[in-house]
């Protein structure tokens, strides 16, 4: 009787053995399923990166008027009403930025046309 029992616990004992081991779930599936987290940590990094450079300028946007000014000036050619803007010939500018200040921006295509220069 004790025979019959032990080798009952030994396969049920190597039963679980397998199924920590190879089984679903088990010792093979933990390491890759941390070899996947692993790259995809790696993949993160920089986009984590990414991610605080936008906060920072989204914070530094709604706090200082000197960034709003910043971008206003390089992202949309905006020139205070207390400056001037000179043209300077060869120095391409971008068409959109024309048609934003056509006010301010005289192309000098436009002069010659207007002005008879």
């Amino acid at each position: 009787m004790h025979k019959w029992l032990v080798v009952a616990l030994l396969a049920v004992l190597g039963l679980l053995q397998y199924q920590l081991w190879l089984g679903n779930g088990g010792w093979q599936d933990l390491q890759q399923v941390e070899e996947r987290v692993a790259v995809q940590e790696a993949a993160n990094v920089p986009l984590r990166d990414r991610n605080a450079r936008l906060a920072a300028e989204v914070t530094d946007l709604k706090t200082g008027l000197d960034a709003i000014e910043e971008r206003a000036r390089s992202d949309m050619g905006m020139v205070r009403s207390d400056e001037q803007f000179f043209w300077v010939p060869g120095v391409a500018i971008e068409a959109e930025l024309i048609g934003l200040n056509a006010g301010l921006v005289a192309q000098p295509s436009l002069v010659d046309e207007e002005g008879g220069q």
